[in-house]
């Protein structure tokens, strides 16, 4: 069944949502700035029983407010952003559930099997999420690194879901295009990893209603479980409060 999975995004040391296409070296296009801290957000998820929420540091001058976090919620949630094998450790040891993992598989844009080796040897498989975050290209799908603006050559399909899955726990997937822009989910994406991935799958990108989480269940037929950032009333959106959320978790 679809669940609603909780984040907590920083960028420059604050919890923001921004546009995902957006972000890059000078900054990104800001939806919301919290004037709470990402402790707050970890304690409240902890208040709640939400399970499988993550913490992802965009850029520098994040790791206190995610330390903090894991600190407040140990075990509740997993934190990606800028892991490598030699830091892994750190954050497992702060109270990392998962270690969340994109951009260090990737040597000269080409996926390199030798690291996630290294990364695993760290985290084990079951400690290990993949983030496959992709843009659409013109014939699907291919993964996103260094922070969603570099297209690898890594596609999102059949073979290479059914073979990363023996490597991870989990797959989390931004739809860099949509994410942040409330705009609606990217339908055919997740029709797509409802078909094929093996292992828990969760997508973020453009949900903006208590629908949208209605409609994950249906096109993945309850495979693939859904953060919603944007458009959530914590996080300053108007289109689904937190409780929706909670409720929804509760009766599926």
């Amino acid at each position: 069944m679809t669940q609603f999975r909780p984040c907590i995004d920083l960028h420059q040391g604050k919890v923001k949502q921004i546009v995902g296409g957006s972000l890059n070296d000078k900054g990104a296009k800001e939806n919301f700035i919290s004037e709470y801290d990402a402790k707050h957000y970890a304690s409240l998820y902890r208040e709640h029983g939400l399970l499988g929420g993550h913490v992802i540091a965009l850029g520098g001058g994040n790791k206190s407010e995610s330390l903090d976090a894991l600190k407040a919620y140990p075990q509740g949630l997993q934190f990606g952003g800028g892991v490598t094998d030699r830091n892994a450790a750190e954050f497992l040891k702060a109270g990392a559930s998962h270690l969340i993992v994109t951009s260090f598989l990737f040597e000269n844009d080409e996926f390199s099997w030798d690291r996630l080796d290294k990364i695993k040897r760290e985290t084990g498989t079951e400690r290990l999420v993949l983030d496959l975050s992709c843009r659409r290209t013109t014939d699907g799908w291919n993964i996103a690194t260094n922070r969603w603006q570099t297209v690898t050559s890594t596609k999102i399909n059949k073979e290479n879901l059914i073979e990363l899955a023996d490597h991870c726990d989990e797959f989390l997937i931004h739809a860099a295009d949509v994410e942040g822009l409330q705009s609606g989910i990217d339908e055919d994406l997740v029709a797509l990893l409802g078909k094929h991935c093996t292992i828990p799958v969760t997508y973020a990108g453009g949900a903006h209603t208590a629908e949208d989480l209605r409609k994950v269940h249906f096109l993945s037929n309850g495979k693939v479980d859904l953060t919603i950032g944007s458009a959530l009333d914590i996080f300053g959106g108007q289109g689904v409060t937190l409780e929706e959320c909670i409720e929804w978790n509760k009766n599926n």
